[in-house]
C-alpha cells in the first residue's frame, strides 16, 4: 500500500486526507447509493465485468441515471489500485445520488463516484455464525440490490459479534434461509449442495454466481432450520471467497470444512489462479 492513501472522488485522484463529500450528498443523508466490493488480485480487480454488470442492475433498480461507462470505471479503479500500489486487497466502488435537497427527492447535480482501497480481512478457514431475530424483506423495493442502506446490516453484525460470530444470518419473511450481512450461504441438505434462490431476497453475490457455475448446486428455498441440520455449510463473498461454517449459534456443524465445501473452495481458487475476469 502507498504511504499516502489515494482515493477517487468524482473525476480524479485525491489524497485521502483531502477527500470531501458534501453534507447534502444523497448517499449521506438518505442512503441513496449503490456499491461494489471487489477483491484485488495480482494488481487487478477480480471479476470486474460481473461486478460492473451488477452495479448497473443496482443503478437501474434505484433509478440512478448517468452512471459512467464501464471503460471509465475500469480506468478509475486501475488508477486507484496503481496509486496505492495494491497487489492484494479490496476495492470499494460507491455511487450515490449526488448533492440533493434534504429529504427523499433527488437533485440534478449528477452522481457522486467514490473509489477506495483497503487491506483484505484476515479470515479464518472456518467461522462461527449467528442467526438474528430480524428478517430480510424479499418483497422490498430494493430486495436484491446492493445499496448503501446498510444500517440493518450494521445492527445485525454487531448482534452477531456480541455473541461470538463473524457473520449474522437472516431468514426472510417466509422463514426461509436467506443470506448473511455481506455473504451468501450454502448448505448440504439431504445430500445436495443447496443455496437460497434469488427470489428469497438474497443478493446475487458474484462469488455465489461463480460457485454455482463451477460445482453442482441446487437453488432451492429451505427453512432456516435447514442450516442447523446441515451436514456442512459455507459462506461466499468477494472477500471471504469460500469459507466453511464451523459453529451455528454456538453449536458445531458435523463437518467443517466438509467435502462439498472443499470441492467448492478448490474450484474457486483454481479459477482465480488462471482467470481474473471470468
Amino acid at each position: 500500500m502507498a504511504d499516502q492513501p489515494m482515493v477517487w472522488v468524482d473525476d480524479g485522484l485525491v489524497p485521502l486526507d483531502r477527500a470531501a463529500v458534501s453534507p447534502l450528498d444523497h448517499g449521506v443523508t438518505v442512503g441513496d447509493g449503490i456499491f461494489e466490493t471487489i477483491q484485488i488480485v495480482r494488481d487487478e480487480p477480480f471479476a470486474a465485468a460481473r461486478h460492473l454488470a451488477r452495479l448497473r442492475r443496482s443503478a437501474a433498480g434505484l433509478g440512478l441515471e448517468g452512471l459512467p461507462d464501464d471503460g471509465e470505471l475500469r480506468q478509475a479503479m486501475a488508477a486507484v489500485i496503481g496509486a496505492n500500489r495494491v497487489r492484494v486487497g479490496r476495492l470499494r466502488l460507491t455511487v450515490t445520488g449526488g448533492v440533493s435537497p434534504l429529504g427523499s427527492d433527488r437533485g440534478d447535480s449528477g452522481l457522486s463516484v467514490l473509489i477506495a482501497t483497503a487491506e483484505l480481512p484476515a479470515w479464518e478457514a472456518s467461522t462461527p455464525v449467528i442467526t438474528v431475530p430480524w428478517w430480510r424483506n424479499e418483497h422490498s423495493a430494493v430486495a436484491g440490490l446492493k445499496t448503501t442502506s446498510y444500517a440493518e446490516n450494521v445492527v445485525a453484525l454487531a448482534y452477531a459479534h456480541s455473541r461470538g460470530g463473524s457473520e449474522a444470518i437472516f431468514a426472510n419473511t417466509a422463514g426461509e434461509l436467506c443470506e448473511g450481512t455481506g455473504s451468501n450461504v450454502f448448505v448440504v441438505h439431504e445430500g445436495r449442495l443447496c443455496t437460497p434462490p434469488l427470489a428469497s431476497g438474497c443478493l446475487a453475490g458474484i462469488t455465489r454466481e461463480l460457485v454455482c457455475e463451477l460445482v453442482e448446486v441446487e437453488e432451492v428455498a429451505l427453512p432456516l432450520a435447514a442450516l442447523a441440520s446441515a451436514a456442512e455449510a459455507f459462506l461466499t463473498s468477494s472477500t471471504r471467497d469460500v469459507q466453511s461454517i464451523r459453529l451455528l449459534d454456538g453449536l458445531a456443524l458435523p463437518a467443517f470444512p466438509g467435502p462439498r465445501t472443499r470441492e467448492a473452495a478448490a474450484a474457486f481458487a483454481a479459477l482465480m489462479a488462471h482467470d481474473l475476469d471470468p
